[in-house]
């Protein structure tokens, strides 16, 4: 079996690629950390909002419907009992304060001096 120098290179830059991909990431550092849970808050709250204007729309679908079938003669009801729409207001991002960590001056109990 005959290896071409083109097979050669391309196991070559597999190997030096693979290396450089496994080598390891430093930590995050404490304002990586806080920038991302800053984003987590934000995407929740955002979700929050999008569930708000959809039923925001969904009473206004209902209500529209409920008044073209009242004007139709139909009567209607309410399948279900639904609660209001809740309203998340503004974003605002509040940090978990740093809880302080304790450390008790001996872990290990004391040895008995005979």
């Amino acid at each position: 079996m005959k290896i071409s120098l083109k097979q050669i290179l391309t196991m070559g830059s597999v190997l030096l690629f693979g290396g450089v991909a496994m080598a390891k990431l430093p930590a995050p550092s404490d304002q990586a950390k806080a920038k991302a849970a800053e984003a987590a808050a934000k995407t929740a709250w955002s979700g929050k909002v999008d569930n708000y204007l959809l039923c925001k729309s969904q009473d206004k679908v209902a209500a529209h419907f409920y008044k073209t079938a009242k004007a139709g003669g139909k009567e209607t009801r309410p399948a279900v009992a639904t609660a209001p729409c809740a309203d998340p207001g503004p974003f605002v991002y509040a940090p978990a304060a740093a809880s302080p960590v304790t450390t008790p001056a001996s872990s290990a109990p004391a040895a008995k001096k005979s």
